[in-house]
């Protein structure tokens, strides 16, 4: 879903916007209850490997996926990556590998198996262990912060730096989670992604504990010559940013929502746009992973990886995880 205009935290919409955020309001109310009591009712179960949590605080997407993928590159090959599996039909525990289909298994555990081991499970405790027994030394979960059900060693809460947490209210009357404070209480470190305010944001003020900065970098360049971008992804002119702070020609940009299912109406329109403008096709990794082998083909990728700014920071973080694993498998 594309999020709503009064979700943003400058939102001047119009009087029937702000109504109907005050209708959804005590909606809201009931939903961050519901969440603070599943989470202070249910009792995690540990696996027998340490898990890393990379969560948000917000619907959407915040960079969830390049951090995963960059903390696996610093923990190794016995790393696994454990996800839910959103937009596939299958419900796991399964190890995904990257030739299956997005339908089944969900776009971004295409990603992480292109990297090393990769499973999907709707139960992150089973898929956990389903991990652990074939032979994790850490696992990490690509969203999840606010499932209680396995207990984590160490949350990283990515967000948006250009967005923040929009309005600061709760779904349905604005983008978060669950209660503000009560997700940083759980978070052991945020990792603010992209551009945004230079300074710490005022809701992050009394944060005590680490504030990672990252950035998404190109780690691959574009074709040249004129383009056609499209991209459904959770906010989409992120990926047209980036491609024009690469100085490439763009001649349409077309928005999809997240996750969206590319139909052969869809890609044959964006075929014809970019015949029309003698230019080439050009999407994201993950929205590749929803295109079938022929139509992949037929389009340009542009990966991204997620680079922090202290690095250092990062690995003491990382340290005392990298402790057990060392004590635990030499």
């Amino acid at each position: 879903m594309r999020p709503p205009e009064f979700w943003r935290a400058d939102a001047r919409g119009r009087d029937s916007a702000l109504v109907l955020r005050g209708l959804l309001t005590p909606v809201s109310w009931a939903y961050a209850w519901a969440a603070a009591q599943r989470i202070a009712t249910t009792r995690p179960r540990h696996a027998p490997a340490p898990v890393i949590c990379v969560g948000n605080l917000t619907v959407g997407g915040a960079g969830k996926t390049p951090v995963t993928r960059a903390l696996r590159a610093k923990l190794g090959p016995n790393a696994h990556t454990l996800s839910r599996g959103y937009g596939g039909r299958v419900e796991g525990p399964l190890r995904v590998t990257p030739d299956m289909d997005a339908r089944e298994v969900g776009d971004e555990p295409l990603l992480h198996a292109a990297d090393g081991p990769a499973w999907i499970s709707r139960d992150r405790v089973a898929g956990a262990m389903a991990a652990a027994t074939a032979g994790a030394h850490v696992i990490i979960m690509d969203d999840g912060f606010q499932n209680p059900e396995l207990g984590k060693d160490l949350s990283f809460v990515a967000v948006d730096a250009g967005y923040g947490i929009g309005n600061g209210q709760v779904f349905p009357a604005g983008p978060l989670r669950e209660r503000l404070h009560n997700g940083l209480r759980r978070a052991d470190a945020i990792v603010l992604i992209g551009d945004g305010e230079e300074h710490t944001p005022r809701w992050l003020e009394r944060f005590q504990r680490p504030i990672l900065r990252a950035r998404l970098s190109p780690t691959g360049e574009a074709p040249r010559g004129k383009l056609v971008a499209f991209a459904g992804l959770a906010r989409p002119e992120k990926f047209f940013d980036t491609l024009e702070a690469m100085d490439v020609q763009v001649e349409e940009a077309v928005p999809f929502a997240d996750h969206h299912v590319y139909s052969e109406d869809d890609l044959e329109m964006l075929a014809q746009m970019a015949e029309e403008r003698g230019a080439t096709l050009i999407t994201t990794e993950k929205d590749a992973a929803r295109l079938t082998p022929a139509w992949r083909a037929r389009v340009a990728v542009l990966p991204v990886a997620a680079r922090f700014s202290d690095e250092a920071a990062l690995d003491a973080l990382l340290a005392p995880i990298q402790s057990r694993m060392t004590a635990t498998h030499g």
